[in-house]
């Protein structure tokens, strides 16, 4: 394996770690909207819990019932919270996985520049090895030429 290729693998591993890296920020997204979503879904219960409250808070309470109220809009309440820690994980998860994005998008550009760089440097190479090779072909032609030319010149001043 010639060391492009090696360097193109190396390419292709790093453009797959970022590839997983990108689909993995995207799950962890589609986790967070979720979250988000169930945290509207609470939101909007405990909102109509409170106007059914007040409603029938109109026509008078009795003790127990208010009691029950308040224990269910506790429930709410630490449902809400909970879920507001789990959309601040989720979102801390999805800052370091973006990051790993950033990362692996980096060491992806910065493959394939090396990887370009070094395929240049080979070209060059050989485009001088190719110049040397035609440079002393043309060099021997010239040296062909140059004796054939003394010798026939030799043959001709002689008696």
């Amino acid at each position: 394996m010639t060391a492009i290729q090696t360097l193109n693998k190396v390419v292709e591993l790093a453009a797959k770690r970022r590839d997983e890296a990108l689909s993995h920020l995207a799950q962890l997204q589609r986790e967070m909207q979720m979250a988000q979503d169930q945290m509207s879904q609470l939101q909007a219960y405990a909102g109509e819990a409170e106007q059914r409250w007040a409603a029938r808070g109109s026509t008078g309470i009795d003790a127990s019932l208010l009691h029950h109220h308040r224990q269910f809009m506790a429930k709410i309440d630490h449902a809400m919270e909970f879920q507001r820690g789990v959309i601040g994980q989720r979102q801390a998860q999805i800052d370091q996985a973006r990051q790993q994005v950033v990362v692996a998008e980096r060491d992806v550009a910065g493959l394939r520049k090396y990887t370009d760089r070094k395929l240049q440097a080979l070209l060059q190479t050989a485009q001088r090895q190719e110049q040397k090779q035609t440079d002393e072909m043309a060099l021997a032609i010239h040296m062909r030429q140059s004796l054939a030319h003394a010798a026939s010149m030799n043959k001709g001043s002689q008696p």
